[in-house]
């Protein structure tokens, strides 16, 4: 039984803009029918990826294969892709009719094929009462409903979306979340989705890319990258609040830190070198009378109800985020006693901070 060929692979996939390289050897297969999330911060290099998947940009060497099928001298529009911007680029002297059907209507398709296309998108989009207005006559959410149509009638291999809910308010940000993921099991195609919001990539992806300077730092499932990550990087950058780092030394299985406190820590291979802690917020109980394993001052707290965040600090000026499931009576300036369970640390250290193997 011959196996599916991937709908996407890049293969050292580089890309320099004069002498500035700007990525660095990229190599990712994507399933059929996967959703998956390029995220990092601002400059790592994913919107540039996208373009060169899409032929809006060459790549410097390496090779975009879809289905199997080497891309990189077919152009854009013959590759089989349909991309949504951040901006939604519609036309705003035409009806949303006229947006969903102009690209079909450039490749001189069949009347009643585009209409058939057409109101098949504008229903699963619940956009079908909007079809006689303009761009201008309609709310934020509801042009990007019309710019996702626009890609949906194409009836594209592969989505790609560019940072589309970036200039949505909050709430909409998250109503159009959950429908696009919803629109993703609807159609079953393959989506491949930009975004520097980690929020985003952990509540929508099947498999989140996480990109620095250009290079690919871990890949995997949302909670596989939050529960293991490779390196301090991607630890810091999966997960909200950020997970805490305190530095220190491990000696044998002997974790000695900055602030104060000493653990035998269950890290795989003894050894002797600096090292950070992690922490997640979450993983770190609170008492109030000042006993635990180290005492911390708090500087700040938010109080959201249903969730208490803390803001603490150490003698020695690192600071210490701890997330409580409950309401707790705080004051400023008061100490308050933190413990930390062994079982949830991660360790960095050595080249690349890379994460140190850990026996759970």
């Amino acid at each position: 039984m011959t196996e599916t060929a991937p709908a996407l692979e890049l293969r050292q996939i580089r890309k320099s803009f004069g002498a500035v390289d700007v990525i660095h050897g990229v190599d990712l297969s994507i399933r059929e029918g996967e959703f998956v999330v390029f995220v990092g911060p601002s400059g790592c290099g994913k919107s540039t990826l996208l373009r060169l998947i899409a032929g809006l940009d060459d790549p410097t060497s390496g090779d975009i294969v879809i289905k199997g099928k080497r891309v990189n001298a077919i152009p854009a529009a013959e590759r089989g892709l349909s991309m949504v911007f951040q901006s939604y680029a519609l036309y705003p002297h035409m009806s949303v009719r006229q947006n969903l059907s102009f690209g079909l209507e450039n490749l001189r398709m069949e009347r009643a094929e585009i209409d058939r296309r057409v109101d098949a998108a504008a229903k699963l989009l619940q956009i079908d009462h909007l079809m006689a207005r303009r761009p201008g006559q309609l709310s934020g959410g509801q042009r990007q409903r019309v710019a996702i149509g626009r890609a949906i009638v194409r009836e594209p291999v592969v989505f790609l979306f560019d940072e589309p809910l970036s200039n949505l308010d909050a709430e909409l940000r998250l109503q159009m979340r959950v429908e696009i993921s919803q629109l993703h099991d609807q159609l079953g195609n393959t989506m491949i989705y930009v975004t520097h919001d980690q929020v985003e990539a952990m509540t929508m992806a099947d498999r989140i890319v996480v990109l620095r300077g250009g290079r690919i730092e871990q890949v995997g499932a949302p909670l596989d990258l939050y529960n293991h990550p490779a390196n301090r990087f991607v630890a810091g950058f999966i997960g909200a609040p950020q997970m805490n780092f305190l530095k220190g030394a491990l000696d044998g299985r002997t974790l000695r830190l900055d602030s104060g406190m000493v653990r035998d820590v269950p890290v795989a291979q003894a050894g002797s070198l600096p090292v950070t802690l992690g922490v997640r917020p979450e993983a770190i109980g609170v008492s109030l009378d000042g006993h635990g394993d180290v005492q911390v001052v708090v500087k700040n707290f938010e109080q959201l109800g249903s969730v208490t965040y803390i803001y603490t600090a150490f003698p020695n000026g690192e600071t210490l985020t701890v997330q409580l499931p409950r309401q707790i009576p705080l004051t400023r300036g008061q100490t308050i006693g933190v413990t930390f369970d062994a079982a949830s640390f991660h360790l960095f250290g050595g080249e690349g901070d890379r994460a140190l193997p850990m026996n759970r």
